[in-house]
C-alpha cells in the first residue's frame, strides 16, 4: 500500500540510537574447546553425517511453485520424490486446492504436472504426479518408531531459497486439532513446508507442516505413516479437473482485479491481495439488483487490518459503492475510478454491533432513495448519495486478508424471524432460566441465547482490553517518572522491573528487588575475601556465572523473557544487556565501584574504569570473561558493518539502557506475536524519547505500525504531530504525502 511504503521510507529520515534489536553474539572464549557429542545410531542402520545426507537426497528434493491465473508465481514450497515414476509428496496447503502448480526438479527441469495422485485435507497431505521417470525417490520410514530425542534433518526451500538443511531433534509428539503431529526442536520457515523430515539413515519420517507461533525454534511435521496410507489408497484427479475444483461458478460470478476467488459449497473465499489499488479485488454477481431488493452477505476476515464486504449500484466499468468492515470499523465508499484519487469515503464509523474476528452480517437496501447499510441488524449508514446508479452487485476485498463469505443474497427482504415472547425474555433477564418456555420457541430461543452470549463475550473482551490498556498507561507513567529523575538518582533495576511489570501486571516488584538484594549480599561475602579491584570483579564473576549459574541464552535468544529482569533472575538466563544489569546491580550491592554498561552495536558489555587505572571490559553473556578492546571492536564492527572503536564509546546511562531494552522487546514481540502486541512498546518509546527529533522518529515508526493494523486515524495523528515538531525540509514533503495517502485510504 502506498501509505505504508511512504511510512517505511520515512524511517530513514531519523537516526535513533539502538533502533535495531540486539543480535545473538558469537560465543566468547569461555565457550571454546567444547566438543558436541554425536548422538548414537543403532548398529543395524546405516549412519550418514549431514553433508552425506544432503548429497544423497539432493536429487529427490523439488521446488513447488503456486501459480496465479496469469501464470505468475504466487508462492513457493517444497516437495520430495516418493516414486521414481513421477510421484511427488508435499503438503496440501503448498499446492492449494484447485490451483495451478509447477514442479521444478533438482536439475532445473519443470516436467508437466499431469494430476493429483492423492490428497488428504485433514492431514494436509498431497501427492502430485508429474510426467517424468527415473527419478531418485526417498524411502519412507516408520514414523511411529522414531524415538523422542532422535536427531532429524529438514530439507527444503525456505523463503524461496534453494536447497537448505536444518538439523534438530524430535522433541515430542503432539495432538493438534485432533491430529497427531511430530514436534520438532528446529527453526522452520514457510518455504520448508512440504519438505521431508529424515533420520540419519535418510528415511522420511515426517512432512514439514508448520512453524510455531510461540518460538522460532519449534516446528511441526505430519507423520509419514499418514503418507503411507495415502500411497496405498490414492484418490487421483486429472489436472484439468483439479483446476476446476472449488472454482468460482462462472455462470453466477465474474471476477476482476486478480486475487484467488474460489467456492466451497455455498461459501465464497477471496485470498491474497488483488491487483487494484490498495490490494483491491472484486466479483460481480450475474443477476442485477432489482428495485426494492435487499442485498446481504455474512463475512469473516482472517486479518482485521484488511477489508471485505458488499458492493452495489455498480456498472461494468468498475464503478460501484462499497460497504465493508476495515480495521474494526464500518466504511461506505464510492469507487468512481481505479485509484484512491477517484474514490470518495462517504463515512467511517465504529459499531458496537460489529464482532471483530467473527462472522458479521452486512445488509444494504434502498428506501425512498436512501441507501441504508447495517451490520448485525444495526443501521450504521443512511446515504443520499446518487452519483452511482448501476444495478450490479457483488463482493469486494482489500489488502492481504483472506475473506470468507456465506449467505450472499440479493432479492426481496426476508420476513423477520419470530422473536421470543416478552414475558420469556423478562423471565430470563430476571436471572431465571425458563427452560420449558424457551423450548416452546426453539428457533427464537436459540437466536436469542446466541446473540446474548455474543454480547456478553464482546463486553468481557472490551473490559479485558480496557484493563490491559489502563495497566500499560499506569506502567508507562511510572517508568517515565523514574527516568525523569537526575541520572544519578535513577534506580536501574527498579526501572527494568517497571518495564517487566508493564508486560506482567502480576509481578511483585518489591519481592524481586528483595531477591536481588539477597543476591548482592551473598556476592559481597565472596568479594570481600580478596583485596584488589580486579580480583574482586573476578570473584563476582565466579559467583554469578559459576556458582549461581547465570548464562547467555543461546537456543532461545529472542525470547522476550530474556528482556524481563525477573525472568532472568528466575531462569538464570538472559541476553547481554539484561545479564549486564544483573552484573552491575550485584556489583554495586557487593561494594564494587566504577562499573558501567558499554553499549556496543548488537552486543552489550560492562566496563571497569578505576580512577587513574587501566579500563577493562567484561562480557556477561559469555560468563563475565574479560575481553580486550580489540575483541570488543571486532564484535561491534561485525554488527554495525562499520569500524567501531569501543574505547571511545560513552558509557550507557540508565535511560539509554531502558530504551535499548524496549527496542529489543518490540522486535522480539513482533516476530513472535505480531504488530498489535508490539505496539505498546512504541508508545513507551514515544513517551521516553529524550528530545524532539527522537520523538519524531518514534512517531513515524509508530505510524507505520498503526497503518499496518488499519488504524489510519492514529497513524495520521502521529504524522501531524511530527509536522508540528520537526524542522521543515525535504522530509516534510514526504511526510505530507504519507499523511495524504492515509487520510484518503479505503
Amino acid at each position: 500500500m502506498r501509505s505504508t511504503l511512504l511510512l517505511l521510507s520515512l524511517l530513514g529520515l531519523f537516526a535513533v540510537q539502538a533502533a535495531s534489536p540486539d543480535r545473538k553474539p558469537k560465543a566468547g572464549k569461555a565457550g571454546t574447546g567444547a566438543t558436541a557429542r554425536k548422538p548414537k545410531t543403532p548398529a543395524d542402520l546405516p549412519a550418514f553425517n549431514t553433508a552425506e545426507l544432503v548429497a544423497r537426497t539432493r536429487e529427490s528434493i523439488v521446488r513447488i511453485e503456486g501459480r496465479g491465473r496469469d501464470g505468475s508465481q504466487e508462492g513457493v514450497g517444497t516437495g520430495f520424490v516418493i516414486d521414481a515414476e513421477g510421484l511427488i509428496a508435499t503438503s496440501l496447503h503448498v499446492i492449494g486446492e484447485g490451483r495451478a502448480i509447477q514442479v521444478r526438479l533438482a536439475d532445473g527441469s519443470t516436467p508437466e504436472v499431469t494430476g493429483i495422485h492423492a490428497w488428504d485435507r485433514p492431514h494436509d497431505l498431497a501427492i502430485v504426479r508429474v510426467r517424468a521417470s527415473g527419478l531418485s525417490a526417498l524411502p519412507l520410514g516408520d514414523s511411529d518408531a522414531l524415538p523422542q530425542g532422535a536427531p532429524v534433518i529438514a530439507l527444503g526451500h525456505p523463503l524461496g531459497l534453494d536447497h537448505s538443511v536444518v538439523e534438530g531433534v524430535l522433541s515430542a509428539r503432539r495432538d493438534l486439532e485432533g491430529h497427531p503431529m511430530l514436534q520438532l526442536a528446529m527453526p522452520i520457515e514457510p518455504g520448508n513446508s512440504g519438505g521431508p523430515l529424515i533420520d540419519r539413515a535418510g528415511r522420511v519420517h515426517g512432512i514439514v507442516n508448520a512453524k510455531s507461533l510461540l518460538t522460532q525454534n519449534l516446528g511441526f511435521a505430519t507423520p509419514a505413516n499418514h503418507l503411507r496410507v495415502l500411497v496405498k489408497q490414492p484418490n487421483p484427479m486429472a489436472m484439468d479437473r483439479w483446476l476446476r475444483l472449488s472454482a468460482l461458478k462462472t455462470q453466477q460470478w465474474e471476477s476482476f482485479l486478480g486475487s484467488h476467488w474460489h467456492q466451497k459449497g455455498s461459501r465464497i473465499f477471496g485470498d491474497g491481495p488483488g491487483s487494484g489499488f490498495g490490494g483491491r479485488s472484486y466479483v460481480l454477481h450475474r443477476e442485477p439488483m432489482t428495485s426494492g431488493a435487499e442485498l446481504q452477505v455474512t463475512v469473516r476476515l482472517s486479518d482485521e487490518s484488511g477489508a471485505a464486504g458488499l458492493i452495489f449500484a455498480g456498472d461494468d466499468s468498475g464503478r460501484h459503492y462499497g460497504f465493508y468492515p476495515t480495521g474494526g470499523e464500518l466504511r461506505l465508499t464510492a469507487f468512481e475510478g481505479p485509484d484512491v484519487f477517484s474514490w470518495r469515503i462517504l463515512g467511517t464509523v465504529p459499531s458496537a454491533a460489529y464482532r471483530g474476528g467473527d462472522w458479521n452480517t452486512l445488509k444494504v437496501r434502498q428506501i425512498d432513495g436512501i441507501w441504508e447499510c447495517s451490520v448485525n441488524g444495526e443501521v450504521v449508514f443512511r446515504s443520499t448519495d446518487r452519483a452511482l446508479q448501476g444495478s450490479r452487485v457483488g463482493l469486494a476485498k482489500f489488502r492481504n486478508t483472506t475473506a470468507e463469505f456465506r449467505g450472499f443474497r440479493s432479492g426481496q427482504a426476508e420476513a423477520r424471524p419470530p422473536e421470543l415472547p416478552p414475558e420469556v425474555v423478562a423471565g430470563f433477564t430476571a436471572g431465571r432460566e425458563p427452560r420449558e418456555a424457551l423450548k416452546a420457541h426453539p428457533a427464537a430461543a436459540d437466536r436469542f441465547l446466541q446473540e446474548r452470549a455474543q454480547r456478553l463475550e464482546n463486553e468481557a473482551g472490551r473490559l479485558r482490553k480496557l484493563a490491559k490498556e489502563l495497566h500499560h498507561e499506569v506502567a508507562r507513567e511510572a517508568l517515565v517518572a523514574e527516568l525523569a529523575k537526575p541520572e544519578a538518582e535513577i534506580r536501574l533495576a527498579h526501572a527494568a522491573l517497571l518495564l517487566a511489570w508493564h508486560d506482567h501486571p502480576e509481578l511483585e516488584i518489591a519481592e524481586v528487588e528483595r531477591q536481588l538484594a539477597e543476591l548482592g549480599s551473598d556476592a559481597r561475602s565472596h568479594v570481600d575475601r580478596v583485596q584488589s579491584e580486579a580480583d574482586r570483579i573476578d570473584a563476582l564473576r565466579r559467583f554469578l556465572f559459576e556458582e549461581q549459574g547465570f548464562h547467555g541464552s543461546r537456543g532461545d535468544y529472542r525470547n522476550p523473557a530474556n528482556s524481563h529482569l525477573q525472568s532472568v533472575l528466575e531462569d538464570r538466563e538472559g541476553i547481554p544487556i539484561t545479564l549486564s544489569i544483573v552484573f552491575l546491580e550485584v556489583a554495586r550491592a557487593a561494594g564494587i565501584a566504577h562499573l558501567q554498561g558499554l553499549p556496543l552495536p548488537g552486543h552489550f558489555l560492562v566496563r571497569h574504569s578505576p580512577p587513574g587505572g587501566t579500563p577493562r571490559l567484561y562480557d556477561p553473556f559469555n560468563g563475565g570473561i574479560p575481553i580486550t578492546f580489540s575483541e570488543a571492536d571486532e564484535l561491534g564492527s561485525q554488527s554495525a558493518g562499520v569500524p567501531v572503536r569501543s574505547e571511545f564509546l560513552e558509557g550507557a546511562t540508565p535511560r539509554s539502557i531502558l530504551i535499548r531494552m524496549i527496542h529489543n522487546l518490540r522486535a522480539f514481540t513482533m516476530e513472535r506475536s505480531g504488530v498489535e502486541s508490539a505496539l505498546p512498546y512504541s508508545d513507551l518509546l514515544v513517551a521516553l524519547a529524550p528530545d524532539a527529533r527522537s520523538a519524531a522518529a518514534e512517531r513515524v515508526d509508530r505510524a507505520r505500525l498503526k497503518s499496518q493494523l488499519g488504524d489510519r486515524d492514529g497513524a495520521a495523528a502521529d504524522l501531524r504531530a511530527v509536522l508540528e515538531t520537526v524542522p521543515t525540509g525535504p522530509q516534510e514533503t514526504r511526510i505530507r504525502e504519507a499523511l495524504k495517502a492515509l487520510e484518503s485510504r479505503p
